[in-house]
């Protein structure tokens, strides 16, 4: 699966997060960026993606993925 087909996917399965993936077909880096993860922990939150991908995983498209977890104040602060 190419990165451009897996951040299309997790845009449509996450729609209230922007989402962004690196990646060579084999081994992925993933950020979501969304007000969803407030509150949560690190593996809640990862778990959140996890869900979204989980099909994904499971069928063997996607095998390594490293996942960025954000709110959206988290990212402004990271940015600036």
């Amino acid at each position: 699966m190419s990165p451009e087909a897996l951040q299309e996917l997790l845009a449509e399965r996450l729609s209230d997060c922007q989402v962004s993936v690196d990646g060579d077909g084999y081994q992925y880096q993933i950020t979501v960026i969304g007000d969803v993860f407030e509150g949560l922990n690190t593996v809640k939150r990862q778990q959140h993606v996890y869900g979204a991908l989980n099909d994904k995983i499971t069928d063997g498209s996607v095998h390594a993925v490293t996942i960025k977890t954000y709110t959206k104040a988290q990212w402004a602060e990271q940015e600036s």
